[in-house]
This record gives C-alpha cells, structure tokens and sequence, in this order.
C-alpha cells in the first residue's frame, strides 16, 4: 500500500496570471491542457502523482487544483479530504467513472466542481474562471461593496468572503459554500429552487440528475446547523428546494 502524504501547507499565488495545477497521470491530456490553459492566459502545471504534487505545492503556490480521480498509489478522493481538511483552494475533480456516486463522494468530501471525462476543454476553462473569479472575491462591485450580514450569530462578509460563527470564530467554507450560503442570506424567508440555486454558484450548468446543490447544503449545515440532521436555518421545501429561515441584517 502506498504512504499516505501529509498535507503541505498551500499558499495562493498573487500574480495576476492565474496558477492552476493539474493532477493527471495521463501524460498527452496534461499536455492537451498545459497548452489550452496556457492559450486562455493561465498559467498551468501538471504533476502525474500524489507524491509529485506534494512536491510543488512545497516550492510553489498554486490557485486552483483540476484533480484526476484515477491517480497511481493515493487516489484522488483521499488527496481531495487531506487537502481539504487544511486548505480551502478551490478543486475541480475530473475522472474517466461515469457513476453519479462518484460525483456525490468527491463533492462530499470537498470539491468545488466536477467534470466526467470526456470533456470539452473549453467547458473546464469556463469552470476554472468561474471558480477563480469567486476565490479571488471577483464577482462584480456590487458584491465588492457590500455590508457584512448577520443570522442567528453568524456573520458572512461578502467582501472578505469570510464567514465567523457567534464567537467570532472563522469558519472555512469552499468557493461554492460560500456563494451558495450568501445567496441564502441574500434572499431570507423565500424558497429558492436547485436551478436557482444552481445558477448562483454554478453558472446554471447542473445537469438534471446533478445532486451538487444538495451535496453543498448538506456541507454548509454541518458547519452552521446545532444540529444537522434536524436543520432550523436551512429548511428542505418539499418539491421546492430550500428556505433560509433566520432574520438576516446589514452590518
């Protein structure tokens, strides 16, 4: 059985050219990629093991992570739950397994996006945009300008995109977390629907047997719900989708 790695401590990179790291031990994809990253002025490296990206990410900084599922020695569900247990990079999982549990573990265990192999290489630019753009805290002025909101304790800065739980505790959440919870405290009191939803912090390009959105509600509760499995503040509609139910205010 191979070692497991510790979890090197990621930095992000600051550049204004973006750093995204493959892992992806077929050698002419990553290149297909490299290239086609590099053509959208991105600037990209790909490593083909666990091993391999340890290494990198102990020299280097990186953005963003598209991680192949099917890797030699640790897999890419186990690298996604160490990464995530100390690191909030966005990753975008991609894997040759066409099966929705797959997709449903990998979004469980962290990971921001999910692309099934084969897939269009324009479809992962948009996707590593759009997750870049929310990590960054680059989703407009409007978002830029606005006030802190506070529910039950709680309170999300949209600017900083932090969340603090009632101690002042920061609390991590992924990209899409976060997106997804501020789009619940931006609209409290109404249901929202998965499309909805979806649109929010997907672009609204969930497929029609796409469980991510409850995948990351399931998340966010059991960071802000006492009790997860009988939520009070994130509320199940039947056929509906999701009701936020807290008084949220400004400041």
């Amino acid at each position: 059985m191979a070692e497991k790695a510790h979890c090197p401590a990621l930095t992000r990179s600051l550049a204004p050219t973006p750093h995204v790291l493959l892992v992806e031990d077929d050698p002419e994809l990553s290149r297909l990629l490299v290239d086609v990253l590099s053509d959208n002025d991105v600037r990209a490296s790909a490593v083909r093991s666990a091993r391999e990206m340890d290494g990198l990410l102990n020299r280097e900084p990186v953005d963003l992570i598209v991680l192949d599922l099917m890797l030699p020695g640790e897999n890419g569900l186990s690298i996604c739950r160490r990464l995530r247990a100390s690191s909030d990079i966005p990753i975008i999982m991609v894997t040759a397994r066409g099966e929705d549990v797959d997709r449903i573990i990998g979004l469980e265990i962290g990971a921001d996006d999910y692309l099934p192999k084969p897939f269009n290489s324009r479809e992962l630019v948009a996707r590593i945009r759009a997750l870049l753009r929310r990590a960054r805290g680059e989703m407009g002025s409007a978002r830029e300008r606005a006030k802190p909101l506070t529910f039950d304790g709680w309170t999300i800065d949209p600017a900083a995109r932090r969340l603090h739980d009632p101690e002042g505790v920061r609390v991590a959440l992924t990209s899409v977390e976060f997106d997804l919870l501020l789009a619940f405290c931006r609209n409290p009191g109404r249901i929202l629907s998965r499309e909805q939803l979806s649109e929010s912090v997907h672009g609204g390009r969930a497929g029609p047997i796409d469980r991510s959105i409850d995948v990351h509600v399931s998340r966010i509760r059991q960071k802000v719900e006492a009790n997860p499995r009988d939520p009070t503040l994130i509320k199940t509609v039947r056929l509906g989708g999701y009701m936020f139910t807290p008084d949220v205010r400004e400041g």
